[in-house]
Formats: structure tokens, sequence, C-alpha cells
């Protein structure tokens, strides 16, 4: 019997060791990063708010004109079944369209099949524990976000050029990670997460050019049950340097608390008690029946 702890995907309707999985050169997917995305997580042994990253991942097959040859309950199907197969109890279980080939010598992206593949690979965290333990240390980068006048940020991609020169930059300078700006040096988002801060009873939260994370959505939820101002508008370098705390958000990781800023402490210089309360919120959040579904192993 094939081991697929390590990883298993879903490809040309099969299911392989992630180790073997293979798309074909020419796919756009690959030459041409014209592919969609979304990744949901099991923990647990339960899959966390499954329908809404279903939701987003058919929105956005919409929204670039793709479709597969699956239905949403089948591809719901697919990624319990990875994960089954996989025996992972926490684990990333990715779903992807690939624009696929055109007709040969066309570009005509219309000629192409697009591609469905997934697979479920142990769970991936941003930070380790030791780092969200003190807190992260984020550069706000010089590298521009691809304005959602160029690509709808609402849809997950692999547009992340820009996200790794930024992550270039940050460890070059010795942090972290980085957070990347729009035209007018506001913090838009980083490499798969997004950025709240908290300056006393006012937290913001950028709203446009970032993609709205199922994570984030959780935050905007709990935020709601709090004695605080929630403010989704742009969030400046310089609010964020000087804000009491500011905390990132991504299904990668929950809550992770920001204890330096580009050099600037925040706040007393360790995590905030929003960030640790969210955090504890947001874990607690995969203990709800009516958001978590068992996998049946």
């Amino acid at each position: 019997m094939t081991d697929f702890s390590q990883g298993i995907a879903y490809i040309n309707g099969e299911y392989v060791a992630i180790g073997e999985a293979r798309i074909p050169l020419l796919d756009w997917g690959f030459l041409h990063s014209d592919a969609t995305y979304d990744v949901a997580h099991v923990w647990r042994g339960k899959f966390f708010r499954v329908d809404d990253y279903l939701d987003r991942f058919h929105v956005s097959m919409e929204k670039l004109r793709m479709s597969i040859p699956y239905s949403r309950d089948q591809v719901r199907s697919i990624m319990f079944e990875l994960a089954r197969r996989s025996g992972l109890r926490d684990a990333y279980v990715e779903i992807i369209c690939t624009r696929g080939i055109p007709a040969p010598g066309s570009r005509d992206p219309r000629s192409c099949e697009n591609r469905f593949l997934a697979f479920a690979i142990p769970f991936v965290w941003i930070a380790n524990d030791e780092m969200r333990a003190r807190g992260l240390n984020l550069l706000i980068s010089r590298q521009q976000r691809i304005p959602p006048e160029s690509v709808d940020s609402k849809i997950k991609s692999y547009h992340w050029l820009d996200m790794v020169m930024a992550l270039f930059e940050a460890y070059d300078h010795g942090a972290d990670t980085a957070v990347l700006v729009d035209a007018e040096g506001n913090l838009v988002e980083g490499p798969g997460f997004n950025v709240f801060a908290r300056a006393g009873d006012t937290v913001i939260t950028p709203a446009r050019g970032v993609l709205e994370g199922v994570t984030r959505e959780c935050m905007l939820e709990l935020l709601q049950r709090e004695n605080l101002q929630v403010k989704l508008e742009p969030l400046t370098a310089a609010t964020a340097k000087t804000a009491d705390e500011v905390f990132l958000t991504s299904t990668a990781g929950g809550v992770m608390p920001v204890t330096r800023i580009s050099d600037h402490q925040v706040g007393d210089g360790r995590p905030g008690y929003l960030s640790a309360k969210l955090n504890d919120g947001y874990w607690a959040m995969h203990d709800d029946p009516e958001l978590n579904i068992e996998v049946d192993y």
C-alpha cells in the first residue's frame, strides 16, 4: 500500500504520491502563471470552513473564465478523499485550476482545456513556534503589490514574483517577512497573509488590493465581539509603526503578532493582548461543529 503521509495528489483522475505528480511543460498554468487555486486545511482530523474556500475557488474560476469537468460537490469529495488517503490529521489541501494547453500553434486561451488538480501535504506554518511566541520582525517592503486594476486581488493566484522579491528584501535586512505596499506607500498584504493594526480602541486592516482571506474574515467576525472600532481602510506605514499592536493573519498560522516593523518597536515590544485573544478565538473556532467537518479516515 502506498504511503501518502508526506503528501498525495489528484491529477488526471488518479491519486498519486506527491513526488510523482506532474503537469505538462506547455500548460499555461506553468508558462504564464495562468491559474487559480485555494488552500483549505484539516486540523485535528477536521476540515475547517471548507465551503468558504470552495466558494472562493469557484468565484475565481468564473472571473478567469475557467471551467472544470467536476461539480462543486465532486471537488469537495476529492478534497476529503485526499485527506483520508493521506492519513494526515493536520494538513494543507490545495485545489488548482490551470488554463491548460492551447491548440497547436495557437495563443488563443479559448482553445485551452482547463485542468483541475489537487493535493494534500502536512500542515505548513508561515512562522514557527519561536517566532510566534516572540513576535515577528516585519519589513515594509519597497516592492509594490500588483494593483487590483491589473489583476483582481480577490482572485487567489500564483502571481507572486513581487512577493518573492519582497521576501528577499526582508531577509537582506534581517527581517522574518515583508508586507508589500500600494502606489501611495500604504501597507497592503504579504506573502500569504493579511495585516491588522490596533491603535487604542481602533483596529485597521486594508480593504483595497488584498485577497480577502478566510482567516481575515474570521478575525472580522471575532472583532465584532470586542468593544473596538474596526475600519477597513488604507493602513499607512506611520500608523503601523506607531500602533499599539500589529498582527498578521493566514491559514498558515492563524494570528501572528508583529513586534518590530522596519526597525521600529511595536508597542512595548511584546505580542499584544488582542492578537493573543484573537488567536485563541480562532483556534477555538476549530471546535465549532458548524464550522468543521470530520474526515472519515
